[in-house]
């Protein structure tokens, strides 16, 4: 397995438990969106995935590494190598254009591919806006290119939280097609966090979480 959840723990500070034993996995290629009310642990165990938390107990492993063995570097490092993130919000970088801003995590990352950068912009309808900056774009063109920022250093895991809560149902369902197309066609794992029951059904499997367990 690429990614497994082995009875994590996690609360707030104060003790209030936010996930509690919470134990799944997730395989190379295979999408999973993760369900469940606001407050229910869906953005903490993705922040726990992507090493910028810590579990308070249990282990999260990815590709057989355990993130609490990590130091601060190396979870940095993990996130440039192996993981990429997509948020609601874009967070393009303003003075970037599209072009500059789809290749920044992969020059981050030390492994920028101009070729591969090109065939994300047409996958993803962007080759005629790459000298665009954010502001002269769409949400949903905004998303994309956080799209092929996101799968631009070839990442083993994308984690992806509401990914289409700010666009209208049309632009919503081009860039979940858009998504799931490169998913598939990299072999990256998908783990989405969704209020949608339509996003939701569109994945390999679905994990819903309630009072953080799992229901």
């Amino acid at each position: 397995m690429l990614v497994i959840f082995d009875k994590v723990q996690k609360s707030y500070p104060g003790g209030r438990p936010v996930l509690r034993n919470v134990s799944l996995s997730l395989d190379r290629g295979q999408t999973l969106a993760l369900t469940g009310e606001s407050g229910s642990g869906k953005s903490t165990l993705l922040n726990l995935a992507a090493a910028l938390d810590a579990v308070d107990s249990g282990e999260i492993t990815l590709d057989g590494v355990a993130l609490s063995q990590l130091d601060d570097p190396a979870r940095a490092a993990l996130r440039r190598t192996s993981l990429s993130l997509v948020f609601q919000q874009f967070n393009l970088i303003p003075s970037l254009t599209a072009g500059q801003n789809l290749s920044f995590h992969a020059r981050l990352a030390g492994c920028h591919d101009p070729d591969w950068c090109a065939h994300l912009a047409q996958q993803l309808g962007l080759s005629d806006l790459l000298d665009r900056y954010p502001e002269n774009l769409s949400g949903g063109q905004q998303q994309r290119v956080a799209i092929g920022r996101a799968m631009a250093a070839r990442p083993k895991l994308l984690l992806a939280d509401e990914p289409t809560g700010n666009l209208d149902e049309t632009a919503s369902a081009t860039v979940l097609d858009l998504m799931l197309a490169l998913v598939a066609d990299t072999g990256a794992a998908l783990l989405l966090v969704t209020h949608s029951h339509e996003i939701a059904a569109r994945l390999d499997r679905r994990v819903h979480l309630a009072g953080g367990l799992i229901a």
